[in-house]
């Protein structure tokens, strides 16, 4: 299986709800993926908190390397990314102080409006050009220290989840830029920790790692991670972090003209820009401007994707063993434009019944309440359709360019029923694919970093001559239309 002449590349891509790991290889203009490990990332609830088990993390990335290893390849270098915002704190001993706060915690619940005493919601978003969201890290560590946390006082440095595993298997602590874009503590402009901000918190840029670029080499595995998994040298590379950016940068467009959806537990629909976009009409729409793989901005917003689908399927499974092709089959029999929700209303950031928050909605607003599996679904995925053209149709105003194609990428881009609710909502042709566009944009970044490719072009191209693409025309282009009036007289925050 070994090959000396062409380098193989570990991804670890780590979701808010799973994480694998994948070998890449490229031949002749293909990126060939082969999975290795896959396995759940479940959040850990204590004393009404919600964290992330950091140790079981790093076990899991362990057993991915060893696993390769005994799978006969040869890896030249890793790279790992993971969701946005999320951090954990060590002390001067290099140690981490507690495990790391999941931003599904209600804690920050309503800690921007606390924060706006410090600094207006409109400077902090003129400063920053990110999304305001209650669970961003600069929201998350106000809390601690409002709070009182007892680790507050004692933190030597802060990294985001992607450096913080990094560390944990170099020694080597760095921030990379595109994780750190998510933190609402960066300068766009100047690509550094805004020290105004950081000093309303408390911290200064001492307290986070030196900044780097996707592409950097952080260092090589430690003597401990060699021994643990029988490795020699493996390179662990600083890829796009944030795992959006990852999955942009393996984006299989042929032109600039485009916008993007990554599906998954999260969608986040944006464009590409050559610089910050930041004025009053982004203010107003609350669009974020997080850090590109190739330098570029991500002018994109958050929305809730899968995420209600995935807590709907959780509470079905306690009665019956449900596949997600059973949830779109059950959909598909049900009335179409039945009822609509909101994805993005704070009911559903985290309740603890997700079917009877989706319920409440529906007869809080005067619409026919969903029962079944179908109607449920049914309803999540033409709400999302509608949500993403109400989403896209900012877009197309304040983007410099026509978009004429919606590229969905992620794990979400094999729902082909979500696919063309999209195409028929937003009125423009929809390309699907790849679904594994993340890992594709972790392993294309250090094959980057190794001198194999040189340009995000030969990335992309390398991207659309790796996987089966899906086109989706628009049709009853009317009728979503129709509905997405009745949508928006749904629609609550």
């Amino acid at each position: 299986m070994n090959d000396n002449k062409t380098k193989q590349y570990l991804a670890i891509d780590l979701g808010a709800s799973s994480g694998r790991s994948i070998v890449g290889i490229i031949k002749d203009d293909h990126l060939e993926l082969r999975e290795i490990t896959r396995f759940q990332n479940p959040m850990i609830e204590f004393n009404n908190h919600i964290y992330w088990d950091l140790y079981y993390l790093y076990d899991q990335i362990i057993k991915s390397i060893k696993e390769s290893k005994q799978q006969g390849y040869n890896i030249t270098s890793m790279g790992i990314d993971t969701w946005g915002v999320d951090f954990v704190c060590f002390g001067s001993d290099g140690k981490p102080l507690r495990m790391p706060s999941s931003y599904r915690d209600t804690s920050t619940f309503g800690a921007p409006d606390r924060f706006y005493a410090k600094i207006s919601k409109k400077e902090l978003y003129h400063k920053t050009g990110i999304q305001i969201m209650n669970f961003n890290s600069l929201f998350q560590l106000d809390t601690q220290l409002y709070n009182k946390s007892s680790i507050y006082p004692v933190i030597d440095k802060i990294l985001f989840m992607p450096d913080a595993l990094s560390y944990m298997l170099t020694g080597k602590m760095v921030t990379e830029y595109t994780i750190a874009s998510t933190s609402q503590m960066i300068n766009p402009y100047l690509k550094k920790f805004d020290e105004d901000i950081l000093e309303k918190i408390e911290l200064t840029s001492n307290n986070f790692a030196p900044i780097v670029f996707p592409g950097t080499k952080i260092g090589g595995i430690s003597d401990s991670v060699k021994k643990q998994t029988d490795m020699d040298e493996v390179a662990v590379i600083a890829v796009a972090g944030h795992d959006t950016a990852s999955a942009v940068l393996a984006t299989p467009a042929g032109n600039e003209n485009f916008a993007y959806l990554s599906s998954g537990t999260w969608s986040l629909m944006g464009v590409e820009a050559k610089k910050p976009i930041i004025n009053e009409e982004t203010y107003n729409l609350n669009f974020t401007n997080e850090g590109g793989a190739d330098g570029s901005v991500r002018l994109l917003k958050n929305i809730c994707g899968m995420w209600l689908i995935e807590r709907c399927k959780k509470e079905w499974e306690a009665e019956l063993p449900l596949t997600y092709s059973d949830i779109v089959k059950e959909a598909e029999k049900s009335p179409p434009f039945a009822s609509f929700i909101n994805p993005d209303a704070q009911c559903f950031a985290n309740p603890e019944l997700m079917i009877e928050a989706i319920k409440n909605y529906c007869k809080e607003t005067g619409q026919r309440v969903p029962v079944t599996i179908g109607e449920i679904a049914r309803c999540i995925y033409e709400s999302l359709a509608l949500r993403y053209k109400q989403v896209l149709e900012n877009l197309e105003k304040l983007a410099d360019f026509p978009i004429q194609t919606l590229h969905i990428i992620g794990g979400g881009s094999k729902n082909n029923m979500l696919n063309q609710f999209t195409a028929n909502a937003i009125g423009i042709r929809v390309v699907s694919g790849p679904s594994e566009a993340t890992a594709m944009g972790n392993i294309l970044m250090q094959a980057k970093a190794a001198g194999s490719v040189k340009s995000t072009e030969e990335i992309r191209n390398i991207s659309r001559n790796s996987c089966d693409l899906e086109e989706f025309k628009p049709s009853f282009t009317e009728e979503w239309s129709v509905q997405y009036i009745k949508y928006l007289k749904v629609y609550i925050e």
